[in-house]
């Protein structure tokens, strides 16, 4: 193999201080699938008579932003002007989202589709412990998705960075599309992927899966030298730039055309790990949009990773927490 293999720990002398200034001029586009993260938290004290379940007494309600309007505000909480190209439907979640994001300073791009129900996904907690998620969702019709399109190309040239957040919702149909826009017009484009079909992302800066995210179209690997042959196969192949791959407890590994730097995580306790990977690709984008390369990147990308799975739910991390 050609490929040089560096291994980097992660340690405060291995972050150092960005200015705000710079993040701040920092303009990401993030385009993609929303939701309404909806957290419903109370005390079980007994089991219905009616079935064998907990009966939970609802005490406090809490929504958040999920999907790609998680990513946009993990952006937005680092200091970067961020923006966000979605699909919501004419109905209260909607409403909610549109909300949450002018309280985040997320400047939002939305379509609305009135036959779409916003997604919701719906958690019962208990003493911190999930007990239920409920999802209410459907996909954007031809149309709406035709009309972001549209709105994509007219926004395009107002942004640094272009970021893809994809949860199969729909909200991506013209996803190759984009992708060959942004490159035409000299942006570099980062994907997190969803689902086992890759083509559509050809052509991207950088992709960034998740173990199981990379199996589904790679296979499984017996070895670290048989993981690189075949990440490399895969980049050429989709004429992709690199491919950043998180690895939860061990860390992430960049794959570039010239090397492969593995980042090992940072020792803390995990609270919640939903969301983390929001919090790496919308890191990794802010910090390409002020002017950081891809390769230290990945470490500011880490030490974010590490801060917010010690929290509950979709969080995201400030500018003072990353440089504490």
């Amino acid at each position: 193999m050609s490929n040089s293999t560096a291994t980097a720990a992660v340690t405060k002398a291995d972050i150092p201080v960005v200015p705000l200034a710079r993040i701040s001029a920092a303009r990401v586009l993030v385009v993609g699938d929303v939701m309404l993260d909806r957290y419903w938290f109370g005390d079980v004290n007994r089991i219905s008579p009616e079935a064998p379940v907990p009966v939970v007494h609802v005490q406090k309600k809490e929504d958040r932003l999920g999907g790609a309007a998680n990513v946009a505000r993990n952006a937005a909480a680092l200091g970067a002007q961020a923006g966000l190209l979605c699909v919501v439907g004419h109905d209260e979640p909607g409403e909610r989202i549109v909300e949450l994001l002018g309280e985040s300073k997320v400047a939002a791009y939305l379509e609305r589709d009135p036959e779409l129900l916003t997604t919701i996904k719906l958690r019962v907690l208990s003493r911190q412990q999930q007990l239920l998620r409920v999802d209410f969702e459907n996909t954007p019709n031809h149309e709406v998705l035709r009309a972001c399109l549209e709105r994509f190309t007219e926004i395009l040239p107002q942004h640094d960075v272009i970021l893809m957040s994809d949860y199969a919702k729909g909200g991506l149909t013209h996803v190759t599309r984009m992708i060959a826009d942004a490159k035409r017009a000299g942006k570099p484009v980062l994907v997190d992927p969803k689902g086992d079909d890759w083509d559509r992302y050809r052509g991207a800066t950088l992709i960034t899966p998740n173990r199981a995210e990379l199996r589904e179209v790679i296979g499984q690997w017996k070895s670290e030298e048989d993981l690189q042959d075949r990440v490399t196969k895969l980049r050429a192949d989709l004429d992709l730039s690199a491919l950043l791959l998180t690895r939860s407890e061990e860390g992430m590994t960049l794959f570039t055309e010239n090397r492969v730097l593995h980042t090992s995580a940072e020792a803390r306790e995990v609270y919640d790990v939903s969301g983390a990977g929001d919090t790496v690709i919308a890191t990794v984008a802010t910090m390409l949009g002020a002017g950081v390369p891809l390769v230290d990147s990945i470490v500011y990308a880490n030490r974010a990773a590490g801060i917010v799975v010690g929290k509950l739910g979709t969080a995201t991390v400030g500018y003072n927490e990353l440089f504490a």
